[in-house]
C-alpha cells in the first residue's frame, strides 16, 4: 500500500525573518519618529551655512539660499544612505547625513583668498577624490577595532555636550539672559520628560520620548517670550538656489588640496559613527557595505559644489537616537532624508523648524549627545585591557581629542593644515587611537593580553564574529 503524501513537503518553507534594519513601520510611525530624527539634527546642520555665511560676508538672502541647499544635499544623502543605489552607493543603515562643521574653517579661508567659485570647485574636487579613495579607506577597518571606534565614539558625544550647553545657555556669556534659570530650568524640564517617558512608557510612545520633549518644551517657552515665529511669514513657499549660483568654479591647487584633506576627515567621522549604528542594530558592516557609506559622503561634495551646499558626514545626533529609542528601521531615516528635502523646497517649513528655541534644542540634544558617548563606552567595554597598553591608548586619545574641545584655540599658531587636523576633535582622536592601537598591537613587541580559557559552543560563535581590539 502505497503512503499518503507528506503534507508538510508540500507546504512551502518559511520566508527568512526581516532583519530590523529592513523593516518598513507603519506610515504613521514612519513620519512621526523620522520628523523625530529631523527636529533633533536640524539646528546642527543649519548653523554650518550661518556661521560660514557670516564670516564670507554674505548677504542674508544668500544665506538663506545656502541653507535651503543645505538641506537639500543632506535629504538627498540621508536617503542615498539608508536606501542605497545597487551596490555601490549607501551604506542601508538608520543614519542621517548632515553638513560637518570639519569643513567651515577650510571654506573659510578659501573663500577669502580665492573667492566663493573656489569654494565649491575644491568641494566638487574633493567630492570625486572621496569617490576614488573609499574603498582603499574601507580596508582599513580592521585597523579601526572597538579599543579604536569605542574611544573616537565616546570623544564626538564629549565633543557635542558642550554645542548643548551653548544652546541651553546661550553663546554670548555677557548678555544679561546668558544662562538664566528660566532656560536652564526649560531645558533641564525637557530632560526629565525624556527621563520619564522612557521610564514610564512602553512600545512605540517611549520612542516619542524626544518628539514629545521637543513640543511639550516649545509650548512652554511661548508663554515665556522665547519663541520667535515672525519670519515664518515673510518665507517663500517654494525656493531653491540655481546650480552654480556664484558661477562656475574654480579649481586652485590649495584650496583642492585643503578640501581632500578635509574629505579624509569627513570620512574618519563617518566611519566612527557608521561603525557605531553597525553594532547598535545588529548589523554589523562589511568592507563593501562601509565603503558604499563613505562613497555617499564623497556625492555630498559633488552634489554640495554643484547646488552651494556642503559637505556631509553622519550625524552623530542621530546615532544617539537611534540608541535611545532601538529603533532599527533605515526606512524612518529615509523618511527624515524626504522631510529634509521638503524642508530646503519650502523654505516656510524650514523656518517654522529654525525658530524652536535654544534651550528647548539643547535639552533634547544633550540627552542625545550623552547617549552617544554612552555607547561608546559599551564599545570599549569589548577591549581587553588587563597586560596590555590600551588603556593608554585610551586614555591618550580622549586626552588629545578633547583639548580642542576645552580650549579652542590650542592650534592657532599652527598651519592651517594642522589646524584643520588638530582643532577637530573627532579627527584628533582617530589619528591618536589608530596610531597608537598601531603601536601597541600590530607591531612586534606589543603587549598582548594573556589567552582566555576555551570558551562554550555559543561564547566561541560570538568570540569568533567579534572584532578583535
Amino acid at each position: 500500500m502505497s503512503q499518503p503524501p507528506d503534507a508538510s513537503a508540500s507546504e512551502p518553507a518559511a520566508a527568512p525573518a526581516r532583519h530590523p534594519v529592513d523593516e518598513v513601520l507603519p506610515p504613521a510611525r514612519l513620519g512621526l519618529l523620522g520628523l523625530q530624527h529631523v527636529l533633533v539634527m536640524y539646528t546642527g546642520c543649519v548653523t554650518v551655512p550661518l556661521v560660514f555665511g557670516a564670516a564670507a560676508k554674505l548677504d542674508t538672502s544668500t544665506i538663506g539660499l545656502l541653507i535651503n541647499a543645505d538641506l537639500l544635499v543632506a535629504g538627498l544623502v540621508t536617503l542615498l544612505q539608508a536606501l542605497g543605489i545597487g551596490k555601490v552607493l549607501g551604506v542601508r543603515l538608520p543614519v542621517v547625513a548632515g553638513a560637518t562643521f570639519t569643513a567651515v574653517t577650510p571654506m573659510i579661508l578659501i573663500a577669502g583668498e580665492y573667492g566663493m567659485q573656489a569654494v565649491y570647485g575644491s568641494m566638487i574636487a574633493a567630492g570625486v577624490f572621496g569617490l576614488l579613495v573609499a574603498v582603499p579607506f574601507a580596508r582599513a577597518v580592521r585597523f579601526f577595532p572597538p579599543l579604536v571606534s569605542g574611544s573616537v565614539i565616546t570623544v564626538i558625544g564629549l565633543s557635542l555636550i558642550g554645542v548643548a550647553a551653548g544652546l541651553i545657555a546661550g553663546q554670548d556669556a555677557t548678555a544679561k539672559d546668558y544662562a538664566a534659570p528660566s532656560h536652564l530650568a526649560l531645558a533641564g524640564g525637557i530632560v526629565l520628560l525624556i527621563v520619564v517617558v522612557n521610564r514610564c512608557t512602553s512600545g512605540f510612545f517611549s520612542q516619542l520620548g524626544v518628539l514629545l520633549g521637543l513640543i511639550v518644551g516649545t509650548l512652554v517657552a511661548v508663554p515665556m517670550g522665547l519663541t520667535d515665529f515672525s519670519s515664518v511669514g515673510g518665507a517663500d513657499w517654494f525656493g531653491l538656489a540655481s546650480p552654480f549660483h556664484f558661477g562656475a568654479p574654480h579649481f586652485p591647487v590649495a584650496a583642492v588640496i585643503s578640501m581632500c584633506v578635509v574629505m579624509l576627515v569627513t570620512f574618519t567621522e563617518s566611519t566612527a559613527d557608521m561603525l557605531a549604528v553597525g553594532e547598535m542594530t545588529g548589523r554589523p558592516l562589511s568592507r563593501k557595505d562601509l565603503a558604499r557609506g563613505l562613497a555617499a559622503d564623497g556625492v555630498s561634495g559633488i552634489f554640495g559644489g554643484i547646488m552651494n551646499g556642503f559637505l556631509d558626514t553622519v550625524f552623530a545626533q542621530n546615532v544617539g537616537l537611534v540608541g535611545m529609542t532601538k529603533v532599527r528601521s533605515r526606512y524612518v531615516a529615509a523618511v527624515a532624508g524626504g522631510i529634509l528635502v521638503a524642508l530646503a523646497l519650502v523654505p516656510k517649513l524650514g523656518e517654522i523648524v529654525a525658530s524652536l528655541p535654544g534651550p528647548v534644542i539643547g535639552g533634547a540634544g544633550l540627552v542625545m549627545f550623552a547617549t552617544v558617548t554612552s555607547v561608546g563606552i559599551n564599545t570599549l567595554r569589548k577591549v581587553e585591557f588587563e597586560g596590555t597598553g590600551n588603556l593608554l591608548v585610551v586614555a591618550v586619545a580622549i586626552g588629545v581629542g578633547m583639548l580642542p574641545v576645552v580650549a579652542p584655540s590650542f592650534y592657532h599658531a599652527f598651519p592651517t593644515w594642522v589646524q584643520i587636523i588638530g582643532g577637530s576633535a573627532i579627527t584628533s582622536a582617530t589619528v591618536a587611537a589608530f596610531l597608537l592601537n598601531l603601536l601597541f598591537n600590530h607591531t612586534p613587541g606589543g603587549r598582548k593580553a594573556e589567552p582566555e580559557p576555551e570558551s562554550g559552543p555559543a561564547e566561541k560563535v560570538v568570540a569568533d564574529t567579534a572584532p578583535a581590539a
